[in-house]
């Protein structure tokens, strides 16, 4: 089963695994956000980000390699009474706009180190001048802790990673340590973080 096919099964047999409302991080972000600006949300699974996205004013592209997560989002959008695109692909294999996006919400999506850098790379290319990229991701846990997120610990995220995968953008902060997330079923109690901020220049 490709793992394309095992979020669909997931999100099939349990749908809004994550919960229907925004990141905390993202939402903090609030201030910052004018309508008409461009987003993208990668990963966006069932819509919860760019869906709150949308109903702040925002343009938003919501992109997923799960067909069965983004109907929901449709489906979450049309109740919201908000529009919003839908891209269902691989991110390593997507075509990636250049120079367009406001911003960029990448959200708890946990890649192989080599597609890691390779997405990074492209989500910098592809913030327009002066655009943000917001990024919160599970890091590694002390020893006896469980992180929370991905089991491999390849696909966590640890500051130094961040720092390195966007390096070309001015850092507006960087920060590591524990959370207590409350978001549907799968995110909930205390879990190690990196969440950060970039800004494109102008």
């Amino acid at each position: 089963m490709s793992d394309a096919d095992a979020w669909n099964s997931r999100y099939g047999a349990e749908p809004w695994l994550f919960g229907d409302q925004p990141n905390r991080y993202l939402e903090s972000l609030g201030p910052r956000l004018r309508p008409g600006m461009a987003a993208l949300a990668l990963g966006d699974g069932e819509g919860r980000n760019g869906v709150w996205l949308a109903t702040q004013g925002l343009m938003v592209t919501a992109v997923d390699w799960s067909a069965t997560g983004l109907r929901h989002a449709s489906t979450l959008a049309a109740r919201r009474g908000v529009a919003m695109n839908t891209v269902t692909a691989d991110l390593t294999r997507w075509n990636w706009p250049e120079a367009c996006f406001d911003l960029i919400a990448w959200v708890f999506v946990h890649l192989p180190p080599t597609d890691r850098a390779q997405v990074a790379a492209r989500a910098c290319r592809a913030l327009a001048p002066g655009g943000l990229l917001l990024l919160e991701g599970f890091a590694p846990a002390p020893e006896g802790r469980r992180a929370g997120g991905p089991r491999d610990p390849a696909l966590l995220w640890r500051r130094g990673d961040a720092e390195a995968c966007f390096a070309g953008l001015e850092m507006l902060e960087c920060l590591e340590g524990t959370v207590l997330l409350e978001e549907g079923s799968r995110h909930q109690g205390h879990a190690e973080l990196v969440r950060g901020l970039w800004r494109r220049a102008a």
